[in-house]
């Protein structure tokens, strides 16, 4: 039997290890007057097979999506498009670009949709600053050393039916895979006449990491500029998994 004298050692807790925030490089819109913070790593185009595909859109800027749910993007590179067969970034391939979601109300099923094509555009010195040439009016290398397409840093959007009328611009300003092996993209809308500049977080599979979310969030306002202030006007968009059979 225990003296009065002897203590009980205390129970030792589970401890928890908290997610550091990864370090995630975003590249200034080409619409931006902001300087690049120095020292900042240039953000190179990513393949077009790997962009191409559906994508979660898990947060934004843009109010649309505040009454949506389940936003999905799907890009699919369009067939011997573009001036040059398919190849290079003014004269690459065409995207078919497929937005869809669903009302915020859970008793609305139906899925909606937004057709369109991006056409790439040259973004202002991004080919001098990622060293790909030497002159930043020159379009970048159309693909890589073993022949795969480069997508393009900038697109212009135009849609099509009864929104051929409409039209944006939409760049990426960054991407990349999470230490989970998911996949993320970051892509900044210029200002139209019916909605204000912003950015959307796409995800590969389902929802972004907390982590990642706030290390994107922190690249943006790192930015500096108008910019920078979408950072902290980030919200999440709805998502409930109906639409991938998780709910």
């Amino acid at each position: 039997m225990a003296s009065a004298s002897e203590t009980t050692a205390p129970l030792e807790q589970p401890t928890t290890t908290a997610q550091s925030t990864p370090r995630i490089t975003l590249r200034q819109p080409s619409t931006s007057n902001a300087p690049a913070p120095s020292g900042t790593p240039a953000v190179k185009p990513p393949t077009l097979s790997w962009l191409q595909g559906t994508w979660n859109v898990t947060h934004s800027t843009l109010p649309m999506w505040q009454k949506s749910r389940n936003v999905q993007i799907t890009y699919t590179p369009i067939a011997n498009s573009g001036s040059a067969g398919g190849l290079g970034h003014v004269s690459g391939s065409h995207i078919d670009d497929l937005v869809t979601y669903q009302a915020l109300d859970k008793s609305k099923a139906k899925v909606s949709q937004v057709r369109g094509v991006d056409k790439p555009f040259p973004v202002p010195d991004a080919p001098a600053t990622q060293g790909l040439v030497e002159h930043a009016d020159t379009a970048p290398p159309p693909a890589t050393a073993s022949g795969e397409e480069l997508a393009s840093l900038g697109y212009n959007w135009r849609g099509k039916g009864w929104l051929m009328i409409a039209s944006s611009k939409w760049e990426i300003l960054g991407y990349g895979d999470d230490e989970g092996g998911n996949s993320w993209v970051v892509t900044y809308f210029a200002k139209t006449l019916f909605t204000p500049a912003g950015v959307d977080f796409y995800s590969r599979r389902g929802q972004l990491s907390p982590a990642t979310v706030e290390g994107i969030k922190e690249a943006i306002k790192g930015l500096g500029g108008d910019v920078a202030k979408l950072g902290g006007e980030v919200f999440e968009v709805a998502y409930d998994g109906e639409r991938d059979g998780k709910a």
